[in-house]
């Protein structure tokens, strides 16, 4: 069993490490390094993602109780100081470049998303994570509030996140999606909240071809110019082609656009949805838009099982790359998940690789177990004798 690399190993093996040291020549991760490299970060704070750590005592401590399993993982001599300057100093962009490498192997082996259409469908919105802004005085939100904002453009095949924008809480959406340049494909489908809506930018999106849904302003202005079917047994009570009026909003977006008011028949809500497709029905636009959920979902799970929220640095490098690192940790659960056709959820692929991280056996065994059985098959620990 000895010649088994450990779990841990496994995973680093998914890691393009030509990539990553592409990446530490680009921004010169190891200049004048003498031995805590870029990568001896890395694997520390995927061990701090993958362990739950939430302090460098609390890191480094479990590590040295771990130490004679740290020469298949290239670690070295680890101290506290040393992963404090890193952190700070150690550019992000390194993490932030692997995340992208990663990402480009997952979507060889995502499921596509549920829909019948072949259009990649995405759902774009931001989420945000409060600091004390006594600790982190660079993350200034309110007078007395500090925080971050992740931007995240969801691609619902595999539930990836394609692109991420890292900001102040400042930064509102739509301008963060104005000024970054998101990769959205020719003929996909987005969808978004109001927050989104600035025609001149929708309109940007109509000329390169790209379908949006989103629910329409209560105080839109517009004139009716068609009308199309309805099925009420699907709760659609209409749907209408529209133009916007007023000199400004026609000048805005100039072209046509199709309003559809649907009645939730779970709630009992009544929605009017806003979009540039003409090609489905309205039904399936209610439901893309209903889909617009798993951006949510997607957020609630990163803040609940990955750190950060509490971070081991309080520089704005130090907090970009936990969160860079956090991701790539992400996409890696992500690519075993569906490369395996692991049959559990992520969440409890996150508990057995947590548990079982130094543990020698093969990586496609352990994935046939659940954490309750894991126990059963930890590796040996000589007992210990008082004389």
């Amino acid at each position: 069993m000895s010649h088994i690399n450990s779990i841990f190993n496994q995973l680093l093996q998914f890691i393009p490490r030509h990539h990553f040291e592409k990446a530490v020549s680009t921004y010169s991760g190891d200049y004048y390094t003498k031995y805590f490299s870029s990568w001896q970060q890395f694997l520390i704070l995927l061990y701090a993602q993958a362990k739950d750590k939430d302090s460098l005592r609390d890191i480094i401590t479990s590590l040295l109780a771990n130490q004679n399993n740290w020469y298949h993982i290239g670690l070295k001599d680890i101290r506290r100081s040393t992963l404090s300057y890193a952190m700070n100093k150690r550019d992000y962009r390194i993490f932030e470049e692997i995340f992208y490498s990663l990402l480009s192997q997952c979507k060889d082996v995502t499921p596509k998303h549920k829909f019948r259409f072949k259009n990649p469908l995405y759902s774009i919105d931001a989420s945000v994570i409060d600091l004390c802004l006594a600790v982190f005085p660079w993350a200034k939100f309110r007078r007395k509030k500090g925080a971050i904002k992740i931007h995240c453009l969801l691609n619902h095949s595999g539930c990836l996140p394609d692109f991420l924008v890292i900001t102040d809480g400042k930064q509102h959406e739509i301008k963060v999606a104005k000024n970054e340049d998101f990769p959205f494909l020719s003929d996909s489908i987005i969808s978004m909240d109001r927050a989104y809506i600035d025609y001149k930018w929708l309109y940007k999106l109509n000329k390169r071809h790209i379908w949006f849904v989103t629910r329409a302003k209560k105080n839109m202005k517009y004139e009716i110019i068609g009308q199309q079917e309805t099925n009420e047994k699907k709760g659609i009570i209409w749907d209408k082609s529209i133009r916007l009026t007023g000199y400004y909003k026609q000048k805005d977006y100039p072209d046509k656009l199709r309003l559809i008011k649907y009645k939730d028949k779970e709630t009992g809500k009544m929605l009017i949805f806003l979009t540039n497709n003409f090609q489905l029905s309205a039904y399936t636009i209610t439901q893309i838009y209903k889909s617009r959920w798993q951006i949510e979902i997607f957020f609630k799970w990163i803040k609940q099982n990955l750190k950060i929220k509490s971070f081991l640095g309080t520089s704005k490098n130090a907090v970009l790359s936990q969160i860079w690192v956090a991701m790539c940790y992400y996409l890696l659960l992500t690519y075993i998940k569906y490369q395996t056709k692991y049959t559990y959820s992520l969440l409890e692929l996150t508990r057995l690789i947590s548990e079982a991280l130094f543990m020698r056996r093969n990586l496609i065994d352990l994935l046939s177990l659940n954490t309750k059985l894991l126990k059963r098959i930890r590796d040996p620990v000589p007992q210990l004798f008082l004389f």
